[in-house]
This record gives structure tokens, sequence and C-alpha cells, in this order.
């Protein structure tokens, strides 16, 4: 609603599968070769995402790549295979660090780098790769490759002049969602920040194409079309000075995204926890990665490098979380 809908439909949505095809306990743990903590934890979190993880090891995508040269849909392929068909309790993520530099050109190899950042450009790499070829598609049409289906929804930016009360909507599409935790003690609370309207007023003034002039106008953002994978980052780091925000931030296993969307009633939007991302240490600029994931036989597993250690849900809640993986 309100949005063009896609002129070419690159992946069948009716293909993604949200349930684990095959059940079986974690797979391998994997080799810190110098500072590639962050790296280890999102590909384990990206590894057990239950519709990449099926998508992945059917293969289908290798079948049919085209691509000359790199193509991260391949890398995470074979990546993903490797963990989860292992023999051995320990791999060497190689796919993942020869193609390093080409995720991201400013990663720099034995420097710890961020893991939303390295998450994001991963999942961005995904999508090219799905998108090679056709590049000159409308954004709808886009938006329609398995990554972001998987991955991205849309965030809705209403502004409303307070002169003439005209509405003026704008859609952005997401991969991730980034929250700011400074005034919030738990997800739900931060997530109600997010969509709290904000004031537009003074040197921040909205040009309303009705009144033809500068006014005072309130803006919202509201998740208008909800992702099939919803990924949270807490803002725990400051851009400026790499200081961090230490503070526990509540989230639950069970998330109803419902309030929080364009269409506000209507039945609850559920999503289950399967991975939480945490970061130890005091600032982004050094510390330690590692992550909690749900295997596809329903337990909760430690993933810290070479070490996968059986715990508890209630331990996964209990965590100062970084990245929060929820799946509808």
């Amino acid at each position: 609603e309100g949005m063009d809908p896609p002129k070419t439909i690159l992946f069948p949505p009716e293909k993604i599968c949200m349930v684990w095809l095959q059940r079986q306990k974690a797979g391998a743990g994997l080799y810190n070769v110098g500072n590639t903590c962050f790296l280890n934890a999102v590909l384990q979190c990206l590894t057990y995402t239950p519709p990449l993880a099926n998508y992945m090891l059917s293969r289908e995508h290798s079948r049919t790549c085209h691509q000359q040269g790199f193509c991260m849909m391949c890398t995470m392929e074979a990546h993903v295979n490797k963990v989860l068909h292992s023999r051995v309790s320990v791999v060497l993520p190689l796919d993942v660090l020869k193609v390093f530099r080409r995720i991201g050109e400013h990663f720099q190899p034995g420097r710890e780098e961020d893991a939303h950042d390295f998450l994001c450009c991963t999942v961005d790499a995904m999508q090219k790769a799905c998108l090679s070829g056709n590049s000159d598609l409308d954004p709808a049409s886009q938006s329609t490759t398995i990554v972001h289906q998987i991955f991205g929804g849309f965030l809705r930016s209403r502004v409303t002049c307070f002169s003439c009360k005209a509405i003026s909507d704008s859609y952005e599409a997401f991969l991730d969602v980034p929250l700011d935790i400074k005034g919030a003690s738990s997800l739900t609370a931060a997530l109600k920040d997010f969509v709290t309207p904000e004031h537009l007023d003074g040197e921040n003034c909205f040009k309303c194409s009705k009144c033809k002039k500068s006014v005072a106008a309130s803006k919202r953002f509201t998740v208008h079309c909800a992702p099939k994978i919803l990924t949270v980052c807490l803002k725990r780091f400051d851009c400026f000075t790499g200081g961090k925000i230490n503070k526990v931030v509540e989230y639950p296993e069970y998330l109803d995204l419902r309030p929080y969307m364009s269409q506000a009633d209507g039945e609850p939007l559920c999503y289950s926890l399967y991975a939480v991302l945490v970061h130890s240490g005091a600032s982004c600029h050094g510390g330690h990665y590692y992550c909690y994931t749900k295997a596809s036989n329903g337990l909760w597993y430690q993933m810290d490098d070479e070490s996968v250690e059986l715990r508890s849900i209630d331990t996964a809640l209990r965590q100062k979380a970084y990245l929060l993986f929820y799946a509808r």
C-alpha cells in the first residue's frame, strides 16, 4: 500500500522456507587467524539463519550462477555447506577470508573490524551478487532477490505539516534496523523510541509542497513492510569517540513487531530469536566478538571462534547484545 509494485520478480517468494529442512546438532567452530572473531561471529549468525541456510544447502545458486570472478552468494554457499556438513569440529573460513577485501574495500587483514559493518557489507555483497546483470531494475524489483526477501523490509517516513495537515510519505528499503539505546533499557523501549514522531522546527523546518513554505511538522518512521528475518543493531558504539554503551538492554525470546508497523492494528506479527552477537570490551577499537545461535535441532550454542558449547536459552537472553537476529 502506497508503494509501486515490482515489475520483475527475481526469486519466487513461495520457495523461501522459514523452517529448517534438515535437523542436526550445531556444525563446526571457526579458526581465528588473528583478529577475525568479528568475521567468525557474523558468519555463524548467518549460517544459522534458517531460510538462508536452506537455500545454501540446496546449492541452487552455484548450479545456475553465471557470474565471472567474485560472487558472495557462491562464497557463502561454500562456507555454509562446509560448516554444517563438516566431519571435524573446527574449520578455517577460507572461502570468506580469500575474498575479505572484496566484501569491503576498507577492511584491513589483521585488524579488528566492527561486526555490524562486516554484516552489512556481507549482506550487501550477497544482494549485489543476486542483482548481477539486473542492476538497471526499478527499486521494487531489486527488492525481490532472495537476499532482500529474507533480510529486507521497507520503512515509511511520514511527514505531517502542522499548518495545512498535508501528509508526505516516502519509503526506504532496509536490511537491518539500527536502534538508539541511550535512553532505552529494553529492545521494545528502543523500538518505541524509533517510531515516536520527531518534531521538525526552527532550522530543521519542513518545506511543505502544499503551503509552498518552510513550516513546523512532525516526522515519524514506521516499519511498512516487515522482513522475514529482523536484524537489529543496538547502537553501543559512539561514532566519534569509539566509546561503548555497556549497559544491559533486555530483549525477549519472542517479539511482536505489530505496534511498530505503519498498520499498527491487526494480527500480531511474531518473531522468534535465533541468534545473539556479543561484543566484550571497553571500546569498538578492541575487545572480542562471539555469539549464541539456535541450531536446527532447536538447541542453543555459544560459538566463540573454535569453541562450540551447548548453552541454555536463559544464558542467550542474558547477554549485553550488540546484534539480535529474529525469524518470523
